[in-house]
């Protein structure tokens, strides 16, 4: 592939990125936990991993021309945005410094995070429309091969700004409990907003 065409993806899928959505949500609220940064941002990478190779195989355009399956999917993915919102509303993440809630773990932030982008449908549709702008078919390199390496572009870019946010959260809010609380609580905000938005305009 020209490297300008990979510079072209990267551009478009920094500014994806960098859009606050709930990726951005649920890096903060581990950012506001302490040591969860990592796993919950490998998990989220594991989403978009698991996007990418669906495009790859052929199965999104297929998953995507059946209106049953991506209703499913969009109320599936919504649901526990909504579920994950309404916990960061209600409760929201305080700063934490020491070994955090009893049942926190690695696997259990990196699960949910799998599930915020896994489950989101509009990642998913994303890399459906996008991903395939970019390949040439008249190109030495198989279609699938091409989307798989802009994927790992795309996760690159998400790797470094979903840990600036993680991290930035931690730095900027470890001394300011009650502005995490508010910080926490828009976090779940947007979490609702971005399940209720994704359900309106698969229903409407």
């Amino acid at each position: 592939m020209a490297i300008s065409v990979l510079t072209a993806f990267w551009a478009v899928s920094l500014l994806f990125v960098i859009t606050p959505g709930a990726d951005w949500a649920y890096a903060i609220s581990a950012g506001m936990r302490g040591r969860w940064v990592m796993p919950a941002v490998a998990g989220m990478l594991s989403g978009h991993f698991l996007a990418t190779l669906i495009v790859a195989a052929g199965v999104g355009s297929l998953v995507a021309g059946h209106p049953l399956a991506l209703l499913l999917l969009t109320l599936a993915g919504c649901t526990y945005l909504l579920w994950l919102g309404g916990k960061l509303l209600l409760s929201p993440a305080v700063p934490q410094g020491g070994p955090g809630d009893a049942g926190d773990s690695g696997s259990r932030w990196a699960f949910k995070g799998f599930c915020v982008s896994g489950l989101n449908p509009k990642v998913f549709l994303l890399f459906l429309a996008l991903l395939p702008q970019f390949t040439d078919p008249q190109s030495s390199w198989p279609v699938p091969v091409q989307i798989l390496l802009l994927g790992l572009v795309h996760l690159c870019s998400s790797l470094v700004i979903y840990l600036l946010v993680g991290y930035g959260a931690k730095a900027v809010l470890s001394t300011r409990p009650e502005a995490a609380k508010w910080v926490g609580r828009l976090s779940g905000t947007a979490m609702i907003l971005v399940a209720l938005g994704l359900m309106i305009g698969q229903l409407g």
